[in-house]
């Protein structure tokens, strides 16, 4: 091979043909050859430690001319995990259910990661080659053929991609360049170079790779996992460069491209443009909706629970999109947040549910194991009503009990131990003295797998018509683009009122945290109000307010019977409010 001007070696084998298998022979300063795959490999076939194999990626014959993507305004998110949606594990697997997701309502699914990862089991962020999709997923023309499918029934495809670390077995990325740096560290150890010496090639590298996936693999957007963790202090951030190399990828193909990042910093830089010193993300997970929303639930105060637990956390959270702006954190001690206003709600991604808050706690517990239907049906209303992008994890439409704990397939003895040391450390800091789920069983992955047959019995039937039913209603509404709002709570009540003003009618939903029936005055307009969804009787009709309280004539309240844990969807039609 030989270097060029910017220090890349190079060679050009003609008539390479596709399926061919290559390794790299590098000579270390000991004069010793020693051999590694290609660390932007498109196709492991047999492992993290076998060589690369070349891929023939423009001889896939795409159908999906005619998608022109979406906006977030109107998106509806579905994480699923590939390995353990269906009992095949694949992408393939996946396409047998896009049909049921579109319609359930769901308008975007959102892929795990599925870089190639050591063995056959993993969450997906232990990725080591960011280019080649999972060989035990179906590989390249798996996961072109899932988009394909995705895209002719309606549905976008965003993937999960890790650049704030590689996983630890099979990364021999280190041993072609100076891709990681000691000036910082990260949860999971050295972090990589985006501002140090020789950086230009590290951050064209994994630039390249988002190009890569949305172009080649015809995807409408990438989740930037755990940004907070991409330590640059460069005047230009390596994220603010991604976003602007995808903006030209856009409007190259004339198709939206969308970039979504995770960070618990609520630090609104990671939303604001560029001028103003900004990533311009199109949007960012918002911790502090799960947090405000999962506590009034659930109870729980423990680490940063202890930050939440009052209706007003979460009125405050769906007035600006996360609530700690500046203000002091008893769990960080310490100031925490900057303030979100100004970003419209399809800026933040919102959720009950999800892979980390699932899966990071000790048991692996989902919501439907921690509270009673209808404590799952008032999340349910209070995500999918909300202003922001509901983000669904995989099964929680209908209840599935099934956990979703850690599991892994390292090949490395050493690795193995210690991550089953790990696991059992944060138990015991958790106060969890029972045997622990071993990451590494295959026994393990499969208690993970979901249990479609569930959606078909009760009660897990109804609550996934709950789901259907609500996002009809955010459809029909129009939720994710009405912009005004008015949120008020009753804390001595656990009571939260959220009016809406829509194209259609004016909105009041009145949602029901306290665990005894309660009677509520409820301050209403004079108009001809309805009530569209009752979650306590979950009909599809509309029920004359009469009903359930005295109808509204000159501004004076309603008096409402509400059950436990239930919430109302009010509605005042807008020709009739005019008329």
């Amino acid at each position: 091979m030989a270097s060029d001007a910017k220090g890349y070696w190079q060679l050009d084998v003609p008539a390479l043909p596709t399926g061919a298998t290559y390794l790299y022979r590098l000579e270390d300063s000991t004069g010793h050859f020693e051999e590694w795959p290609d660390p932007a490999s498109r196709s492991q076939p047999h492992g993290v430690h076998g060589p690369s194999q070349t891929v023939d990626l423009a001889s896939f014959a795409w159908t999906d001319q005619a998608w022109q993507g979406f906006d977030l305004a109107s998106a509806v998110i579905y994480e699923l995990h590939v390995g353990t949606y269906t009992p095949e594990g694949t992408f393939d697997g996946v396409i047998a259910h896009l049909d049921d997701l579109a319609q359930l309502g769901v308008t975007v699914i959102e892929i795990m990661p599925v870089a190639q990862f050591p063995g056959a089991r993993n969450w997906g962020y232990d990725g080591v080659y960011l280019y080649a999709p999972q060989d035990s997923y179906g590989g390249a023309a798996g996961l072109q053929r899932l988009v394909d499918a995705a895209h002719r029934r309606g549905l976008a495809v965003v993937l999960d991609v890790v650049y704030n670390h590689l996983g630890p077995e099979g990364n021999y990325l280190g041993k072609f360049g100076r891709y990681f740096t000691k000036r910082y560290t990260t949860p999971w150890g050295e972090a990589l170079n985006f501002d140090g010496r020789d950086s230009g090639p590290v951050r064209d590298f994994f630039i390249a790779n988002a190009l890569y996936w949305l172009e080649h693999y015809h995807l409408d957007g990438l989740r930037l996992d755990a940004i907070d963790g991409i330590r640059d202090f460069g005047a230009h951030h390596v994220l603010a460069e991604l976003k602007e190399a995808v903006k030209e990828l856009a409007q190259r193909t004339g198709k939206p491209k969308i970039l979504i990042g995770e960070s618990d910093l609520n630090d609104s830089k990671v939303l604001a443009p560029r001028e103003c010193g900004g990533f311009a993300l199109d949007a960012q997970w918002s911790d502090d909706f799960h947090h405000a929303l999962h506590t009034l639930l659930t109870g729980e105060s423990t680490g940063y629970y202890a930050d939440f637990g009052s209706v007003e956390h979460l009125a405050q959270t769906l007035r600006q999109g996360w609530f700690y702006d500046g203000k002091y954190s008893v769990f960080r001690r310490r100031k925490h947040g900057n303030s979100p206003k100004g970003f419209s709600p399809e800026h933040f991604v919102v959720c009950i549910q999800n892979h980390d808050q699932t899966g990071n706690r000790v048991r692996g517990d989902r919501l439907s194991t921690l509270v009673d239907a209808e404590s799952l049906k008032l999340a349910a209303g209070v995500v999918l009503l909300s202003p922001f992008v509901p983000m669904l994890f995989m099964g929680e439409e209908y209840g599935e009990t099934a956990p979703f704990v850690y599991f892994t397939s390292h090949e490395d003895a050493g690795l193995i131990e210690a991550v089953r040391k790990g696991r059992r450390e944060e138990a015991i800091r958790f106060g969890w003295k029972h045997e622990l789920h071993d990451p590494q069983s295959e026994a393990t992955f499969h208690v993970v797998r979901l249990r479609h047959e569930l959606k078909n019995t009760s009660p897990h039937r109804e609550l996934r018509e709950l789901y259907q039913r609500l996002l009809a209603l955010r459809r029909e509404y129009g939720l994710g683009h009405a912009a005004q709002q008015d949120v008020v709570a009753y804390e001595a009540a656990k009571i939260l009122v959220v009016r809406r003003e829509t194209d259609r009618a004016s909105l009041c939903m009145v949602f029901h945290f306290g665990e005894k029936p309660a009677s509520f005055a409820l301050p209403l307009p004079a108009g001809d109000w309805r009530i569209v969804l009752d979650s306590s009787l979950q009909d599809a009709e509309p029920l004359e307010l009469r009903s359930r309280g005295a109808a509204p004539r000159n501004d004076e309240p309603v008096t409402l019977g509400l059950s436990p844990r239930s919430f109302l969807v009010l509605e005042n039609p807008r020709e009739r409010a005019n008329s």
